[in-house]
């Protein structure tokens, strides 16, 4: 007989994450954002492995002057513990295991490249539009931004149009 899998209601989850988000704003007077963990893990590694090229870059010496680390920020906080999060609940939960989810058409290989691209190509998209889902969409929307509704209409809209074009991989 086949183990059923738990999750949790989706609509308590919302509530929590709405609960967070409140709690982000309160405590920290920003909101919740993962493309900004990202940045500081880039910034720290071209600050170590090139230190003359992140101290002459605009971009970089902002993040790296006085000395100071990428790395001790909050949201690098938030990330590591969202990964130490999402661990526990697939261990409780039982889901604590390595698959690769595909359709029947797909080869594994060809599943991770497009995972790993779309991957590449969220990171350059929340670049550009300043934040990623969490950033720009969510928090944006709770602090009733237009920016932030028209960043969830792109991101779903165009979520939307990418899936039916790339469907044949999935079924």
């Amino acid at each position: 007989m086949e183990k059923k899998t738990k999750y949790m209601n989706p609509y308590l989850a919302g509530f929590f994450l709405g609960l967070i988000l409140l709690a982000a704003f309160y405590l920290s007077g920003r909101g919740l954002g993962a493309s900004g963990a990202m940045k500081s893990v880039v910034v720290a590694a071209v600050d170590s492995v090139a230190p003359e090229h992140a101290a002459e870059s605009t971009f970089y010496s902002k993040y790296t002057a006085d000395g100071k680390s990428p790395m001790v920020s909050w949201l690098v906080f938030l990330a590591v513990g969202l990964i130490i999060g999402a661990n526990f609940s697939g261990i409780v939960s039982d889901r604590m295991k390595f698959t690769i989810e595909k359709g029947p058409n797909i080869k594994n290989g060809t599943r991770l490249m497009m995972a790993v691209l779309g991957g590449i190509l969220f990171g350059i998209g929340a670049q550009f539009g300043r934040g990623c889902t969490s950033g720009a969409a969510l928090s944006g929307m709770a602090v009733l931004s237009t920016a932030g509704y028209l960043s969830m209409i792109s991101i779903f809209g165009t979520g939307y149009l990418v899936a039916w074009i790339f469907k044949k991989l999935w079924l």
